[in-house]
């Protein structure tokens, strides 16, 4: 076990909540009463773990159970299914598996019946539920009931914080996949309430608002437990708030210079960039690390499930690649390779090397979609140390790489972003300096350094630096090419050399199933 706050993540998972699918106004149940659950600090602090490890893990008892009805518990936590969404119906990742809703992705004909986003929109749900039952177990006047006060109240009253945090994330992911989605806080009634829709517009507002509400409570930056949230998770969650904020509220209603200011908050927080890029995504990549601003926190002994950085590193490799240097010995499990595009984007002229590019193979052009050997396989994860190490696993599959939510390199890509949009407060000669800081990291020296950029070099550097990290989707929707016809890529649309799709298909659909159990629900335009 490497990671303090982690072990009362585990405890958490032992006493934690019981399952709960779609519905907002759920209480999860609990074997131990609240008042136990919630009567000293400590049960106060493995609660909050609780509703951190609804990041992490599946369900209860790792690989076995799972907190969502209706889904393999293997593919039932929240990254391994965010990550499909955002990654498979791009130009970075496909995968090679016909499992129930897999194909859909790339090929980008998926409905409102699809599995696994039925199981994304389930799992954000159930997690902004357990963070409201957290909120309503924390008020002031449960506080005081509980008879906590001086700075054990204050103490509890940031947990409540980083709460609200972790259920605004989670609305967030929920507006930009979904767009339109049911909307419950702690102060709703629990029963027979019928959540109402909300819509992208108005859950904005609300995020924005949340976010700054929480800004002055959390702990400072950089001074709260590793993969806990403090002030610069918030800027830089509001940072990529606002730089997308012409999707959420459309054409011409930009928030730039408010991209650059919170931005630049995180900036100038006192991060760092890692010296060594791969080291970004090794098994100890929680220690040294001054450029991961909030990790999803993983432990292959004491947090095991098929999905997070164990579904990323396994799915990406085979039995031919020896698992063992992976740190998976017993893995490999041969799904996802990337389309010739991706490693395109690294292709330069002057021959130098862009160390960022970790890809493994000959063949990248992918004709047979049924064939892993087709298409180049990433290499960016790996179960190892810096040293070398494989940490220990059970059965050698599971990973212990922490996966980074937020880090300093989005922030510098937001700025220059929202610079070269128009936005006020930065300048174009600071947003090189933050570009050129990227590339002298990938070249080890200033040989890829740039004297100019436009957007276009932007998105593109964002595919150099963040591939692979659940980016893609909304990277290509915000410069509308995600379903455009003018920007295709391999097998894009069900067709070998791609072909744009319905616009319609920038939203996901709700899923049938919610619609079905809540009348207050319209469908996304176009399903």
């Amino acid at each position: 076990m490497k990671k303090n706050f982690l072990k009362i993540c585990v405890l958490a998972a032992v006493v934690g909540f019981s399952s709960c699918t779609k519905d907002l106004d759920r209480m999860p149940t609990n074997s131990t009463t609240s008042d136990i659950a919630y009567g000293t600090l400590a049960g106060y602090k493995q609660v909050l773990a609780k509703v951190y490890g609804s990041f992490a893990l599946a369900g209860n008892n790792g690989t076995s159970t799972s907190d969502l009805a209706g889904i393999d518990p293997g593919q039932a936590d929240f990254l391994r299914l965010y990550w499909n969404a955002q990654e498979l119906p791009t130009e970075e990742a496909m995968c090679v598996w016909n499992d129930p809703g897999i194909p859909d992705f790339h090929y980008m004909n998926w409905t409102s019946n699809n599995v696994l986003l039925a199981a994304l929109y389930n799992r954000a749900l159930f997690h902004v539920t357990v963070a409201n039952e957290f909120l309503r177990e924390s008020t002031d006047d449960k506080i005081a009931s509980r008879g906590f006060s001086g700075k054990d109240a204050d103490e509890i009253k940031t947990y409540r914080a980083e709460a609200r945090f972790l259920r605004a994330f989670e609305y967030w992911v929920l507006m930009d996949l979904f767009a339109n989605p049911p909307f419950v806080t702690e102060n709703d009634p629990i029963g027979k309430y019928i959540p109402p829709q909300t819509t992208r517009a108005e859950l904005f507002k609300y995020l924005e608002s949340e976010l700054l509400a929480i800004e002055p409570l959390v702990v400072t930056a950089r001074n709260n437990e590793y993969a806990r949230v403090d002030q610069a998770a918030v800027w830089a969650l509001l940072a990529r708030l606002y730089l997308n904020a012409e999707v959420y509220l459309g054409k011409g209603n930009g928030k730039y210079t408010e991209a650059i200011t919170y931005s630049s908050k995180v900036i100038n927080a006192g991060y760092s960039l890692k010296t060594d890029y791969k080291g970004l995504f090794l098994a100890d990549n929680n220690t040294a690390n001054p450029e991961v601003i909030l990790p999803i926190v993983y432990d292959g002994v004491n947090m095991q499930n098929n999905g997070g950085t164990t579904f990323i590193i396994n799915a990406a490799i085979n039995g031919d690649m020896n698992p063992a240097s992976f740190g998976v010995p017993g893995g490999g499990w041969g799904g996802n390779r990337s389309t010739s595009a991706l490693p395109g984007l690294f292709a330069d002229k002057t021959g130098a090397t862009d160390k960022r590019a970790m890809f493994y193979g000959d063949k990248p052009e992918i004709v047979d979609v049924s064939q892993f050997a087709e298409g180049l396989r990433v290499t960016k994860y790996r179960n190892v140390t810096s040293t070398g190490v494989t940490p220990p696993a059970p059965g050698g599959a599971f990973s212990s790489v922490d996966f980074p939510l937020f880090r300093l390199a989005e922030q510098y890509l937001i700025y220059a972003e929202a610079v070269k949009r128009g936005g006020t407060g930065g300048n174009e000669t600071t947003a090189l300096g933050y570009l050129n800081a990227l590339r002298q990291r990938a070249y080890g020296n200033t040989s890829g350094n740039i004297s100019s950029y436009t957007l276009d070099f932007v998105l593109e550097e964002r595919g150099r630096e963040l591939y692979w990290e659940a980016f893609r989707r909304t990277d290509l929707i915000r410069y509308d090419k995600f379903t455009a016809s003018g920007y295709v890529w391999p097998w894009k649309g069900g067709v070998k050399d791609g072909r744009g799709v319905e616009s319609f298909r920038n939203v996901y659909p709700l899923p049938a199933t919610d619609l079905t159990a809540n009348p207050s629900l319209k469908q996304n335009t176009g399903y």
